[in-house]
Protein backbone atom coordinates (compact mmCIF):
# COMPACT_ATOMS: atom_id res chain seq x y z
CA UNK A 1 0.00 0.00 0.00
CA UNK A 2 3.13 2.54 -0.40
CA UNK A 3 2.17 4.40 -3.14
CA UNK A 4 -1.73 4.59 -2.49
CA UNK A 5 -0.65 5.71 0.95
CA UNK A 6 1.46 8.87 -0.89
CA UNK A 7 -1.53 9.95 -2.94
CA UNK A 8 -3.55 9.28 0.22
CA UNK A 9 -1.39 12.37 1.83
CA UNK A 10 -1.35 14.08 -0.78
CA UNK A 11 -5.05 14.14 -0.17
CA UNK A 12 -4.42 15.23 2.97
CA UNK A 13 -2.71 17.86 2.76
CA UNK A 14 -4.67 19.35 -0.38
CA UNK A 15 -8.32 18.93 1.68
CA UNK A 16 -6.20 20.62 4.05
CA UNK A 17 -6.12 23.85 2.31
CA UNK A 18 -9.06 23.41 0.61
CA UNK A 19 -11.56 23.23 3.90
CA UNK A 20 -9.64 26.13 5.22
CA UNK A 21 -10.73 27.96 2.03
CA UNK A 22 -14.22 27.12 1.86
CA UNK A 23 -14.50 28.05 5.60
CA UNK A 24 -12.90 31.62 4.88
CA UNK A 25 -15.39 31.72 2.08
CA UNK A 26 -18.33 30.43 3.98
CA UNK A 27 -17.84 33.69 6.33
CA UNK A 28 -17.36 36.00 3.90
CA UNK A 29 -20.33 35.31 2.28
CA UNK A 30 -22.28 35.18 5.09
CA UNK A 31 -21.20 38.52 6.73
CA UNK A 32 -21.92 39.93 2.65
CA UNK A 33 -25.82 37.98 2.92
CA UNK A 34 -26.80 37.24 5.79
CA UNK A 35 -28.64 34.66 3.83
CA UNK A 36 -29.24 31.52 4.34
CA UNK A 37 -30.10 30.34 0.42
CA UNK A 38 -26.73 32.54 -0.33
CA UNK A 39 -24.58 29.56 0.89
CA UNK A 40 -27.14 26.78 -0.19
CA UNK A 41 -26.73 28.49 -3.99
CA UNK A 42 -22.71 27.74 -2.80
CA UNK A 43 -22.90 24.26 -2.41
CA UNK A 44 -25.66 24.00 -5.32
CA UNK A 45 -23.46 25.24 -8.08
CA UNK A 46 -20.05 23.35 -6.75
CA UNK A 47 -22.67 20.17 -6.67
CA UNK A 48 -24.95 20.26 -10.08
CA UNK A 49 -22.44 20.27 -12.40
CA UNK A 50 -20.22 17.65 -10.90
CA UNK A 51 -23.34 15.21 -10.89
CA UNK A 52 -24.25 16.21 -14.27
CA UNK A 53 -20.37 15.25 -15.40
CA UNK A 54 -20.46 12.14 -14.30
CA UNK A 55 -21.42 9.64 -16.88
CA UNK A 56 -18.84 11.51 -19.15
CA UNK A 57 -16.00 11.44 -16.76
CA UNK A 58 -16.64 7.45 -15.96
CA UNK A 59 -16.18 7.54 -19.48
CA UNK A 60 -12.86 8.94 -19.84
CA UNK A 61 -11.16 7.45 -16.18
CA UNK A 62 -12.32 3.85 -17.84
CA UNK A 63 -10.58 5.07 -21.91
CA UNK A 64 -7.58 6.61 -20.73
CA UNK A 65 -4.94 7.10 -17.60
CA UNK A 66 -6.58 6.85 -15.02
CA UNK A 67 -3.34 9.09 -13.09
CA UNK A 68 -3.93 11.63 -15.89
CA UNK A 69 -7.48 12.36 -14.85
CA UNK A 70 -6.68 12.50 -11.20
CA UNK A 71 -4.29 15.41 -12.02
CA UNK A 72 -6.65 16.90 -13.89
CA UNK A 73 -9.12 16.90 -11.35
CA UNK A 74 -6.77 18.62 -9.22
CA UNK A 75 -5.24 20.89 -11.24
CA UNK A 76 -8.50 22.98 -12.25
CA UNK A 77 -9.58 22.90 -8.69
CA UNK A 78 -6.36 24.71 -7.84
CA UNK A 79 -6.60 26.73 -11.13
CA UNK A 80 -9.77 28.01 -9.89
CA UNK A 81 -8.31 29.06 -6.79
CA UNK A 82 -5.58 30.93 -8.32
CA UNK A 83 -8.34 33.08 -10.04
CA UNK A 84 -10.89 33.89 -7.09
CA UNK A 85 -7.53 35.20 -5.27
CA UNK A 86 -6.66 37.36 -8.02
CA UNK A 87 -10.62 38.98 -7.80
CA UNK A 88 -10.61 38.77 -4.03
CA UNK A 89 -6.96 40.84 -4.09
CA UNK A 90 -8.08 43.01 -6.44
CA UNK A 91 -11.45 43.86 -4.29
CA UNK A 92 -13.57 42.67 -7.43
CA UNK A 93 -14.68 39.71 -5.92
CA UNK A 94 -18.80 39.34 -5.59
CA UNK A 95 -20.53 36.70 -5.00
CA UNK A 96 -21.36 35.45 -8.10
CA UNK A 97 -17.77 35.19 -9.21
CA UNK A 98 -17.88 32.89 -6.52
CA UNK A 99 -20.51 30.73 -8.41
CA UNK A 100 -18.90 30.38 -11.50
CA UNK A 101 -15.74 29.56 -10.30
CA UNK A 102 -17.28 26.78 -8.51
CA UNK A 103 -19.28 25.60 -10.94
CA UNK A 104 -16.45 25.60 -12.98
CA UNK A 105 -14.50 23.45 -10.23
CA UNK A 106 -17.42 21.31 -9.75
CA UNK A 107 -17.41 20.02 -13.22
CA UNK A 108 -13.75 18.54 -12.89
CA UNK A 109 -14.67 17.40 -9.17
CA UNK A 110 -16.49 15.18 -11.59
CA UNK A 111 -13.49 12.87 -12.47
CA UNK A 112 -12.44 12.80 -8.81
CA UNK A 113 -14.48 10.06 -7.34
CA UNK A 114 -14.48 7.06 -10.37
CA UNK A 115 -10.38 8.13 -11.07
CA UNK A 116 -9.53 7.38 -7.14
CA UNK A 117 -12.28 4.95 -6.67
CA UNK A 118 -11.21 3.13 -9.57
CA UNK A 119 -7.22 3.50 -8.60
CA UNK A 120 -7.63 2.13 -5.19
CA UNK A 121 -8.87 -1.02 -6.84
CA UNK A 122 -5.55 -1.50 -9.03
CA UNK A 123 -3.45 -0.03 -6.28
CA UNK A 124 -4.43 -2.45 -2.89
CA UNK A 125 -5.11 -5.52 -2.47
CA UNK A 126 -9.20 -6.49 -2.37
CA UNK A 127 -8.95 -7.68 1.51
CA UNK A 128 -8.06 -4.13 2.24
CA UNK A 129 -10.34 -2.22 -0.16
CA UNK A 130 -12.72 -1.04 3.17
CA UNK A 131 -9.65 0.09 4.60
CA UNK A 132 -8.06 2.22 2.27
CA UNK A 133 -11.45 3.89 1.80
CA UNK A 134 -11.36 4.39 5.42
CA UNK A 135 -8.04 6.25 5.63
CA UNK A 136 -9.66 8.75 2.46
CA UNK A 137 -12.35 9.44 4.93
CA UNK A 138 -9.99 10.09 7.94
CA UNK A 139 -8.26 12.42 5.24
CA UNK A 140 -11.62 13.93 4.38
CA UNK A 141 -12.44 14.51 8.10
CA UNK A 142 -8.70 15.49 9.16
CA UNK A 143 -8.99 18.81 7.14
CA UNK A 144 -12.83 19.35 9.18
CA UNK A 145 -11.02 18.82 12.19
CA UNK A 146 -8.07 21.40 11.73
CA UNK A 147 -9.65 23.47 8.83
CA UNK A 148 -11.94 25.30 10.94
CA UNK A 149 -9.57 26.53 13.64
CA UNK A 150 -6.64 26.86 11.78
CA UNK A 151 -8.64 28.99 9.27
CA UNK A 152 -10.45 31.09 11.94
CA UNK A 153 -7.23 31.67 13.63
CA UNK A 154 -5.72 33.05 10.26
CA UNK A 155 -8.56 34.70 8.92
CA UNK A 156 -7.52 37.44 11.43
CA UNK A 157 -4.03 37.06 10.84
CA UNK A 158 -3.07 36.34 7.04
CA UNK A 159 -6.95 36.79 5.87
CA UNK A 160 -8.84 34.70 3.08
CA UNK A 161 -6.09 36.25 0.63
CA UNK A 162 -2.96 34.19 2.18
CA UNK A 163 -5.25 31.29 3.32
CA UNK A 164 -6.18 31.13 -0.57
CA UNK A 165 -2.16 31.10 -1.41
CA UNK A 166 -1.82 28.26 1.31
CA UNK A 167 -4.63 26.47 -0.53
CA UNK A 168 -2.70 26.69 -3.80
CA UNK A 169 0.66 25.27 -2.35
CA UNK A 170 -1.10 22.29 -1.11
CA UNK A 171 -2.58 21.29 -4.87
CA UNK A 172 0.52 21.77 -5.55
CA UNK A 173 1.81 19.13 -3.36
CA UNK A 174 -1.50 16.80 -4.16
CA UNK A 175 -0.54 17.12 -7.84
CA UNK A 176 3.04 15.94 -7.21
CA UNK A 177 2.14 13.09 -4.57
CA UNK A 178 -0.01 11.56 -7.91
CA UNK A 179 2.99 11.87 -10.57
CA UNK A 180 5.25 10.19 -7.86
CA UNK A 181 3.59 6.91 -7.99
CA UNK A 182 2.89 4.43 -10.70
CA UNK A 183 -1.01 3.85 -10.98
CA UNK A 184 -1.89 0.21 -12.84
CA UNK A 185 -3.96 0.19 -15.43
CA UNK A 186 -6.78 -2.14 -15.07
CA UNK A 187 -6.27 -5.59 -17.12
CA UNK A 188 -9.01 -5.90 -19.91
CA UNK A 189 -11.98 -8.42 -19.31
CA UNK A 190 -14.07 -10.21 -21.32
CA UNK A 191 -17.03 -7.77 -20.18
CA UNK A 192 -15.51 -4.87 -20.04
CA UNK A 193 -14.66 -5.48 -24.15
CA UNK A 194 -18.24 -6.30 -24.89
CA UNK A 195 -19.37 -3.32 -23.14
CA UNK A 196 -16.50 -1.07 -25.06
CA UNK A 197 -18.16 1.00 -28.13
CA UNK A 198 -18.64 4.49 -28.74
CA UNK A 199 -17.69 7.22 -26.25
CA UNK A 200 -21.54 8.57 -25.77
CA UNK A 201 -22.40 4.71 -25.39
CA UNK A 202 -19.44 3.95 -22.54
CA UNK A 203 -20.77 7.30 -21.06
CA UNK A 204 -24.11 5.93 -20.58
CA UNK A 205 -23.07 2.18 -19.81
CA UNK A 206 -23.10 2.36 -16.25
CA UNK A 207 -26.72 2.84 -16.30
CA UNK A 208 -27.50 -0.48 -18.03
CA UNK A 209 -24.89 -2.36 -16.11
CA UNK A 210 -26.25 -1.59 -12.77
CA UNK A 211 -29.91 -1.46 -13.93
CA UNK A 212 -29.24 -5.23 -15.33
CA UNK A 213 -28.48 -6.04 -11.28
CA UNK A 214 -31.74 -4.78 -9.09
CA UNK A 215 -29.89 -5.14 -5.88
CA UNK A 216 -26.62 -3.18 -6.80
CA UNK A 217 -29.56 -0.45 -8.23
CA UNK A 218 -31.66 -0.83 -5.45
CA UNK A 219 -28.59 -0.12 -2.87
CA UNK A 220 -28.13 3.67 -4.80
CA UNK A 221 -31.70 4.43 -5.30
CA UNK A 222 -31.99 4.27 -0.85
CA UNK A 223 -28.61 6.45 -0.92
CA UNK A 224 -30.33 8.92 -3.47
CA UNK A 225 -33.42 9.30 -1.17
CA UNK A 226 -31.36 9.18 2.02
CA UNK A 227 -29.06 12.09 0.62
CA UNK A 228 -31.88 14.01 -0.68
CA UNK A 229 -34.18 14.06 2.51
CA UNK A 230 -30.79 14.46 4.28
CA UNK A 231 -29.48 17.04 2.38
CA UNK A 232 -32.22 19.60 3.12
CA UNK A 233 -31.54 19.51 6.48
CA UNK A 234 -27.42 19.82 6.79
CA UNK A 235 -27.34 22.15 3.82
CA UNK A 236 -28.62 24.86 6.50
CA UNK A 237 -26.62 23.58 9.51
CA UNK A 238 -23.90 25.77 9.03
CA UNK A 239 -26.14 29.16 8.74
CA UNK A 240 -28.26 27.58 11.85
CA UNK A 241 -25.33 27.80 14.28
CA UNK A 242 -24.39 31.17 13.01
CA UNK A 243 -27.47 32.63 13.51
CA UNK A 244 -28.53 31.00 16.90
CA UNK A 245 -24.84 32.53 17.97
CA UNK A 246 -24.83 36.29 16.95
CA UNK A 247 -22.76 35.10 13.94
CA UNK A 248 -19.52 33.73 15.55
CA UNK A 249 -17.09 32.22 13.74
CA UNK A 250 -15.29 30.48 17.20
CA UNK A 251 -18.26 28.94 17.96
CA UNK A 252 -19.22 27.05 14.58
CA UNK A 253 -15.57 26.72 13.81
CA UNK A 254 -15.47 24.60 17.94
CA UNK A 255 -18.29 22.58 16.14
CA UNK A 256 -17.12 21.72 12.71
CA UNK A 257 -13.49 20.92 14.44
CA UNK A 258 -15.27 18.40 16.67
CA UNK A 259 -17.38 16.57 13.99
CA UNK A 260 -13.87 16.40 11.93
CA UNK A 261 -12.54 14.65 15.11
CA UNK A 262 -16.08 11.99 14.81
CA UNK A 263 -15.25 11.93 11.24
CA UNK A 264 -11.51 11.01 12.17
CA UNK A 265 -12.18 8.66 14.54
CA UNK A 266 -14.53 7.05 12.16
CA UNK A 267 -12.26 6.60 9.72
CA UNK A 268 -9.26 5.58 11.54
CA UNK A 269 -11.88 2.63 12.93
CA UNK A 270 -12.64 1.36 9.41
CA UNK A 271 -9.30 1.73 8.70
CA UNK A 272 -8.59 -1.15 11.31
CA UNK A 273 -11.58 -2.86 11.47
CA UNK A 274 -12.40 -3.06 7.70
CA UNK A 275 -16.09 -2.95 8.28
CA UNK A 276 -18.95 -5.09 9.49
CA UNK A 277 -19.01 -8.42 8.06
CA UNK A 278 -22.53 -8.27 6.29
CA UNK A 279 -21.62 -4.60 4.37
CA UNK A 280 -25.06 -3.64 3.98
CA UNK A 281 -25.43 -3.68 7.74
CA UNK A 282 -23.01 -1.17 7.74
CA UNK A 283 -24.35 0.82 5.52
CA UNK A 284 -28.20 0.63 6.30
CA UNK A 285 -27.44 0.72 9.93
CA UNK A 286 -25.06 3.30 9.73
CA UNK A 287 -28.01 5.58 7.91
CA UNK A 288 -30.41 4.49 10.67
CA UNK A 289 -28.17 5.52 13.22
CA UNK A 290 -26.76 8.92 11.81
CA UNK A 291 -29.93 9.88 11.57
CA UNK A 292 -31.37 9.23 14.79
CA UNK A 293 -28.00 9.74 16.72
CA UNK A 294 -26.43 12.54 14.76
CA UNK A 295 -29.01 15.15 12.36
CA UNK A 296 -31.69 14.67 15.04
CA UNK A 297 -30.05 15.44 17.98
CA UNK A 298 -27.82 18.11 15.86
CA UNK A 299 -31.08 19.92 14.75
CA UNK A 300 -32.87 19.80 18.91
CA UNK A 301 -29.71 20.99 20.29
CA UNK A 302 -29.54 24.70 21.20
CA UNK A 303 -26.31 24.66 22.21
CA UNK A 304 -22.41 24.27 21.14
CA UNK A 305 -21.92 21.23 23.46
CA UNK A 306 -25.39 19.53 21.45
CA UNK A 307 -23.99 20.46 18.45
CA UNK A 308 -20.97 18.98 18.99
CA UNK A 309 -21.93 15.54 20.18
CA UNK A 310 -24.36 15.00 17.33
CA UNK A 311 -21.97 16.04 14.59
CA UNK A 312 -19.83 13.84 16.26
CA UNK A 313 -21.91 11.01 15.62
CA UNK A 314 -22.72 11.73 12.31
CA UNK A 315 -19.39 12.40 11.35
CA UNK A 316 -17.94 9.17 12.80
CA UNK A 317 -20.70 6.65 11.09
CA UNK A 318 -20.05 8.49 7.64
CA UNK A 319 -17.10 6.65 6.84
CA UNK A 320 -18.53 3.28 8.16
CA UNK A 321 -21.16 3.08 5.54
CA UNK A 322 -19.29 4.62 2.82
CA UNK A 323 -16.89 2.26 3.35
CA UNK A 324 -18.97 -0.78 3.28
CA UNK A 325 -20.82 0.52 0.11
CA UNK A 326 -17.56 0.66 -1.75
CA UNK A 327 -16.10 -2.56 -0.32
CA UNK A 328 -19.53 -3.98 -2.13
CA UNK A 329 -19.38 -2.18 -5.56
CA UNK A 330 -15.36 -2.78 -5.95
CA UNK A 331 -15.50 -6.43 -5.39
CA UNK A 332 -18.43 -6.64 -7.82
CA UNK A 333 -17.55 -4.95 -10.63
CA UNK A 334 -14.96 -5.62 -12.70
CA UNK A 335 -11.67 -3.27 -12.21
CA UNK A 336 -11.75 -1.97 -16.07
CA UNK A 337 -15.83 -1.19 -15.99
CA UNK A 338 -15.15 0.54 -12.85
CA UNK A 339 -14.49 4.55 -13.43
CA UNK A 340 -18.21 4.12 -15.60
CA UNK A 341 -19.82 2.32 -13.14
CA UNK A 342 -18.83 3.95 -10.47
CA UNK A 343 -19.70 7.26 -11.87
CA UNK A 344 -22.84 6.30 -12.40
CA UNK A 345 -23.07 4.79 -9.14
CA UNK A 346 -22.33 8.49 -7.76
CA UNK A 347 -25.12 10.23 -10.00
CA UNK A 348 -27.68 8.01 -8.99
CA UNK A 349 -26.65 8.47 -5.26
CA UNK A 350 -26.61 12.27 -5.75
CA UNK A 351 -28.97 13.45 -8.23
CA UNK A 352 -31.66 14.53 -5.26
CA UNK A 353 -28.64 16.33 -3.59
CA UNK A 354 -28.54 19.40 -5.64
CA UNK A 355 -32.50 19.46 -5.35
CA UNK A 356 -32.59 19.53 -1.86
CA UNK A 357 -29.71 22.23 -1.92
CA UNK A 358 -31.47 24.67 -4.47
CA UNK A 359 -35.12 24.22 -2.00
CA UNK A 360 -33.54 24.21 1.60
CA UNK A 361 -32.17 27.87 1.32
CA UNK A 362 -35.51 29.23 0.02
CA UNK A 363 -37.56 27.19 2.78
CA UNK A 364 -35.51 28.35 5.33
CA UNK A 365 -35.21 31.89 4.53
CA UNK A 366 -39.38 31.74 3.64
CA UNK A 367 -40.91 29.37 5.22
CA UNK A 368 -39.08 27.81 8.22
CA UNK A 369 -37.07 30.62 9.95
CA UNK A 370 -40.10 33.37 10.16
CA UNK A 371 -42.79 30.50 10.81
CA UNK A 372 -40.67 30.13 14.24
CA UNK A 373 -39.07 33.43 14.49
CA UNK A 374 -41.90 34.74 17.33
CA UNK A 375 -42.87 30.50 18.34
CA UNK A 376 -45.54 30.62 16.28
CA UNK A 377 -45.27 26.92 16.00
CA UNK A 378 -46.36 25.88 19.49
CA UNK A 379 -45.35 22.14 18.81
CA UNK A 380 -42.21 22.79 17.03
CA UNK A 381 -41.48 25.66 19.80
CA UNK A 382 -41.52 23.44 22.24
CA UNK A 383 -38.89 21.29 20.17
CA UNK A 384 -36.58 23.74 18.93
CA UNK A 385 -37.26 27.12 20.56
CA UNK A 386 -37.74 30.24 18.93
CA UNK A 387 -35.86 33.05 17.67
CA UNK A 388 -33.39 32.91 14.66
CA UNK A 389 -31.95 29.34 13.31
CA UNK A 390 -34.87 27.60 15.34
CA UNK A 391 -36.62 27.01 11.60
CA UNK A 392 -33.47 26.09 10.46
CA UNK A 393 -33.40 23.66 13.07
CA UNK A 394 -36.38 22.16 12.60
CA UNK A 395 -35.43 21.51 9.14
CA UNK A 396 -32.47 19.05 10.45
CA UNK A 397 -35.20 17.25 12.95
CA UNK A 398 -37.38 16.97 9.98
CA UNK A 399 -34.84 15.29 7.69
CA UNK A 400 -33.12 12.58 10.50
CA UNK A 401 -36.90 12.01 10.77
CA UNK A 402 -36.91 11.16 7.11
CA UNK A 403 -33.50 9.37 7.00
CA UNK A 404 -34.46 6.91 9.25
CA UNK A 405 -37.40 6.07 7.27
CA UNK A 406 -35.01 5.17 4.27
CA UNK A 407 -33.20 3.91 6.20
CA UNK A 408 -35.29 1.20 7.89
CA UNK A 409 -37.65 0.76 4.50
CA UNK A 410 -33.53 -0.27 3.12
CA UNK A 411 -34.07 -2.91 5.16
CA UNK A 412 -37.53 -4.42 4.51
CA UNK A 413 -36.41 -5.04 0.71
CA UNK A 414 -34.75 -8.30 0.40
CA UNK A 415 -32.90 -7.39 -3.09
CA UNK A 416 -31.08 -5.02 -1.19
CA UNK A 417 -30.63 -6.44 2.70
CA UNK A 418 -29.29 -9.64 0.48
CA UNK A 419 -27.41 -7.72 -2.38
CA UNK A 420 -24.05 -8.97 -1.20
CA UNK A 421 -24.90 -12.60 -1.27
CA UNK A 422 -27.09 -12.10 -4.74
CA UNK A 423 -24.54 -10.59 -6.69
CA UNK A 424 -21.23 -12.87 -7.46
CA UNK A 425 -17.84 -11.18 -6.65
CA UNK A 426 -15.99 -10.17 -10.08
CA UNK A 427 -13.59 -13.01 -9.90
CA UNK A 428 -15.71 -15.46 -9.57
CA UNK A 429 -18.37 -14.43 -12.42
CA UNK A 430 -15.04 -14.16 -14.52
CA UNK A 431 -14.29 -17.83 -13.63
CA UNK A 432 -17.84 -19.18 -13.96
CA UNK A 433 -18.23 -17.67 -17.27
CA UNK A 434 -14.56 -18.83 -19.04
CA UNK A 435 -16.19 -22.49 -17.71
CA UNK A 436 -19.08 -22.25 -19.55
CA UNK A 437 -17.34 -21.45 -22.68
CA UNK A 438 -17.52 -19.78 -26.00
CA UNK A 439 -20.45 -22.51 -27.09
CA UNK A 440 -22.90 -21.13 -24.22
CA UNK A 441 -25.27 -19.63 -27.21
CA UNK A 442 -27.58 -18.43 -24.40
CA UNK A 443 -24.54 -17.08 -22.28
CA UNK A 444 -23.40 -15.10 -25.60
CA UNK A 445 -27.00 -13.84 -26.44
CA UNK A 446 -27.43 -12.78 -22.89
CA UNK A 447 -24.54 -10.21 -23.32
CA UNK A 448 -25.21 -9.04 -26.65
CA UNK A 449 -29.21 -7.99 -25.68
CA UNK A 450 -28.53 -7.05 -22.13
CA UNK A 451 -30.94 -7.02 -19.87
CA UNK A 452 -32.97 -4.93 -19.39
CA UNK A 453 -36.09 -6.88 -19.05
CA UNK A 454 -35.38 -9.38 -16.51
CA UNK A 455 -36.96 -8.73 -13.14
CA UNK A 456 -33.95 -9.14 -11.19
CA UNK A 457 -30.70 -11.20 -11.64
CA UNK A 458 -30.09 -14.43 -9.82
CA UNK A 459 -26.26 -15.46 -8.35
CA UNK A 460 -26.14 -17.26 -11.61
CA UNK A 461 -27.41 -14.21 -14.08
CA UNK A 462 -24.50 -12.26 -12.43
CA UNK A 463 -22.01 -14.94 -13.13
CA UNK A 464 -22.92 -15.00 -16.86
CA UNK A 465 -22.55 -11.36 -17.24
Amino acid sequence: MVGFTIVWFGQLVSLLGTGMTQFGLMIWAWKETGSATALALVFFFGFLPSVLMMPFAGAMVDRYSRKLMMIVSDLTAGLTTVAMLALYSTGALHLWHVYVLILISGAFQAFQFPAYSAAITMMVKKEHYARASGMLSTARDFSGVFAPIVAGVLLGVIGLSGIMVIDIVTFVFAISAVLAVHVPRPPPSEEGAKGRRSFISDAFYGFRYIYARKPLLGLQLVFLAFNLVVTFGFVVDQPMILARTGDSAPKLGTVLSVGGIGGVAGGVVMSVWGGPKRKVNGILGGMLALSVGGIVLFGLGREVVVWSVGLFIGAFIVPIANGSSQAIWQSKVPPDLQGRVFATRALIASIGTPIAMLLAGPAADLVFEPALRGGGVPVASALVGSGPGAGMSLMLVIAGIMGAIVSVAGYAVRSIREAESLIPDHEVAAVKAGREGDGAAEGQEDHREGTEGDDGPSADDGAKR
